[in-house]
Parts: structure tokens; sequence; C-alpha cells
């Protein structure tokens, strides 16, 4: 682990992280939840790191295949030869109550450090996940979103930006840091333009705790994202990032690469439809469809992905962003110091 405040840049919160956690980092730095591309492997591998590693619990499809990958992914923690970080499982809000309902019961019989609840208020699970000491975050991608989950209890805020990939908010990330900290001084996640070590030491000048990164994590050897996604991150641009409601009901952005390769017109799919419908067209369990299915066949990424360049181990892809971090601190410091 380092010390990762810079007191002459970072803007640093009145209650900051809790020392549990932010002593056992190595970058400020969560590798993002991404559904069918994050799992165990994946995400040990970010703990190993020295980042912390999360994972949506229903990529899990029952109770007792998460029970599994919180064991095996402890048992790899515990294998590691220096400290490690800890794991965040995400919880998306709008799952099936009684497969949410168990994943909880899953996470509170492990005791798990962090988790990051989105997609809705995690205000039911709030006071079970504090009892065994957890940490939980809540993603928000406005400022009353903000508000409604501070008032559910709890202990930090994930803000989803305009750029992140799949499910994204609207607002600049500068600016909507800026704003939530003016009625907020807790710990601070910023979602979207997280590209590398540069951009993670910006988030931190803002007054954010940590960034969250995704889109790079999804060209890694641990990631399981088909070969063919991690091939198109590599050879698409940020311009090739296309935002639309017509895939998932919701403000999400995909590979345009990814939709026209699907014999889909962009500019039809750009059109907003209700999340009934797109579940209809596009969900990879509507029964018989036999369309395209978002995030198997149609792929997401954010702004980040002209940052792509290789697949590559978490390991190397850490060692890289960490090379980045320190240069940009010591660019920071220059700048200070002059």
């Amino acid at each position: 682990a380092v010390s990762l405040p810079i007191p002459s840049l970072s803007r640093s919160p009145a209650v900051p992280l809790p020392d549990a956690i932010a002593s056992r980092l190595r970058l400020p730095l969560i590798a993002a939840p991404m559904l069918r591309i994050s799992g165990v492997d994946l995400t040990a591998a970010a703990c190993i790191e020295g980042v912390i590693g999360s994972f949506p619990t229903v990529n899990a499809r029952e109770p007792e295949q998460l029970d599994l990958w919180m064991t095996e992914i402890a048992e790899r923690c515990a294998r590691a030869e220096r400290p490690t970080a800890p794991v965040c499982p995400n919880v998306l809000m709008r799952t099936d109550p009684a497969k949410l309902d168990a994943d909880v019961e899953v996470l509170v019989k492990h005791k798990v450090e962090m988790v990051l609840a989105s997609v809705g208020s995690p205000e039911k699970y709030v006071r079970k996940l504090h009892d065994v000491g957890c940490f939980v975050l809540a993603d928000v991608g406005s400022m009353r979103h903000a508000e409604r989950a501070l008032e559910s209890g709890v202990d930090g805020l994930v803000l989803l930006s305009a750029g992140a990939g799949g499910q994204t908010g609207w607002a600049n990330g500068m600016s909507f840091v800026r704003a939530v900290r003016k009625m907020y001084d807790g710990p601070l996640v910023l979602a979207g333009g997280i590209s590398d070590g540069h951009a993670l030491l910006s988030a931190q000048v803002l007054g954010c705790d940590l960034g969250l990164m995704g889109t790079r994590f999804i060209a890694t050897q641990e990631a399981m994202a088909d070969p063919r996604y991690k091939a198109m991150l590599i050879d698409s641009g940020i311009d090739d990032i296309q935002l639309t409601r017509g895939i998932s009901g919701i403000d999400a952005n995909f590979l345009r690469p990814s939709i026209i390769a699907c014999g889909l017109d962009p500019e039809i799919v750009s059109q907003p439809v209700s999340k009934e419908k797109s579940r209809e067209l596009f969900s990879a369990y509507a029964g018989q469809m036999r369309g395209p299915k978002r995030w198997v066949d149609l792929w997401s990424a954010g702004h980040t992905v002209s940052a792509v360049e290789r697949v590559c181990s978490v390991a190397e892809l850490v060692d890289e962003i960490a090379q980045e971090y320190d240069a940009a601190c010591a660019v920071g410091r220059k700048v200070v110091g002059a």
C-alpha cells in the first residue's frame, strides 16, 4: 500500500474514506462493476493489485453461486503476498426482489467491507449492511439523486457523469463534483471519464476520494468479455461511442461498431423506447427473442475507449495506471511549486 493523498494537490473532504479501506490501496481506484464482464478473475486480480474490485451480484446467476464467488475471491486474496484492496459487490436495486434479498443475505454472511448500490434506493438494506460494518456507496446521476441517496443513510456517493460506459449520467464530471461538494463533505467517487492516472489525480484534486474506471478493465485477460469485444475496443475511439435510450430504456453508451455489426441502424437505435420495450427487444433474458442482446451482442464502452491500446493483464494495467498517476503527481508538484 502507498500513501494516497497528495497534500499539496488534493482537496480532501472533511469526512475522508475510512482508513481501513484507504490504507490498503495502491491507487485511489475502483475497477467498475460491469455486467457479464466482471467476475471472480477480474475482481480478485484487481484487489490483489491494490485496486478495489467490484462486480454486479447479478453476474452470479444464483445466490449459491454468489456465495462461491465471494469465498473464492477471499481465498485468492488471502494467498496474496501483500495487503489486498477490499472487494465491493454491486447490488442493482431493480433486480428481482427475491434475488436481491438473497444476494444481500450472502453479502451479510460474508461480512463484506463495501457495497455499491445502483439504479434505485438502497434504504431497505443500509442498516443490515451497516450492522456487519459494511461501507455503503450509492451511484447517483443528479443532485436530486444525491440528496435522496444521502437521506437513505449511505456512507458515500458515486457520481455517474457524462461519458461513463453502459448506464451513464448527463452532467459534466468536473461540474458535478463541485456541485455536490457544496452540500456534502463525505466520501465521493467520480465515474465517467477516468481514462488514466492523470484523470485519476484530477478527480482527487476536484475533491473525490476515488475514481471508478471500467472501459480499460474490459480489455484485460481476466475480464469475461468476448475476445471480439476486446478487439473492438482497441480499434475504436471516442467518436465511436453512441449515447442512446433505445437499447436499455435509459441513457447508456454503446459501441457504434457493435450496433452496426448486429445489423441495426444506429440512427434508429438512438430513438428512445420504454424500459419494457427495450427489454422485449434486447434483453438477454427475454425468452425466445432471436435478435441481438444488450451486453451480449451490443457492447458498451465509455468515452475513455480512446485509452485502450491493447489487451493486457490486470497487473500490467494497474502498473501502467500507477506510472501515469505518479507522472501526473510530479507535474502537479512542479505547478504548485512554481
